[in-house]
């Protein structure tokens, strides 16, 4: 039971996405940014760091009486598996929020290597997604496999046929956070895999609206694709754990 009002889903979906998107995206600007000590470090670490990233915002937000969707592909594909359809609006503008001030700490955090990188594309690519080859079709379909991959590899760690009674308590998360480092690994190099719509938007407009040194144009023509695919990747995702009997 809450013993105080920050707690609950809602600040639960604000808290842990939070945390998800600041160690996500300053793992970004670590490796990306000049001068940085982790600078070029490369695509291992920065999925290695996603991984870990989701693995303690699901940690955080069940702490607090949340319960760590923290991507509005993932309740909206428990919507469709649980009905909850009630939950969608509230949950995912939690979770935008909680992103958008997530990549504004980020840029805090970063203060002085903003001015020092001249290239825009690797300042833009701190807060959001971008494809490695520019082709809308292709680049939303490989959002949307990816998202779907998500679902149903992540809902199957729940399911009955891994664990009859449940996985042990706590456990769960860390399975969430390795299937997010696989995902990075191996579905991540054609378009940065958003696989969450809060996770690029969110940051992104916080990129459109903080005083960025010599940030350029946050690419608003490209953002429906991290929205639009992983959505899609979700629904997809839920139908089939639901005909397979994951769920």
């Amino acid at each position: 039971m809450c013993e105080t009002i920050l707690c609950g889903p809602v600040f639960g979906e604000f808290f842990g996405t939070f945390f998800l998107i600041f160690l996500g995206e300053a793992t970004n600007a670590n490796v990306l940014l000049k001068k940085s000590k982790g600078e070029n470090s490369g695509w291992i670490v920065i999925s290695t760091g996603w991984g870990l990233a989701v693995l303690f915002g699901i940690i955080t937000s069940l702490s607090v009486g949340g319960v760590a969707h923290l991507n509005p592909a993932v309740t909206v594909a428990l919507a469709i598996c649980n009905g909850d359809y009630y939950t969608i609006l509230p949950y995912t503008t939690a979770q935008t929020v909680g992103a958008f001030c997530a990549a504004t700490l980020v840029w805090i955090t970063f203060l002085p290597h903003w001015a020092e990188t001249s290239d825009q594309g690797l300042k833009l690519g701190v807060f959001a997604t971008g494809p490695a080859i520019r082709n809308i079709t292709a680049n939303a379909t490989c959002e949307l496999l990816a998202t779907a991959a998500l679902v149903i590899a992540g809902f199957a760690i729940g399911s009955k046929g891994v664990a009859v009674n449940g996985l042990p308590a706590g456990f769960s998360p860390y399975l969430w956070g390795m299937l997010i480092w696989s995902i990075g690994l191996g579905l991540g190099g054609p378009t940065g895999y958003a696989i969450n719509p809060a996770r690029d938007f969110g940051p992104r407009l916080a990129h459109s609206v903080l005083p960025i040194a010599g940030k350029g144009c946050s690419d608003w023509g490209y953002a429906l694709v991290p929205i639009i695919g992983p959505l899609a990747g979700g629904v997809i995702g839920a139908i089939i754990c639901k005909m397979t009997g994951i769920v």
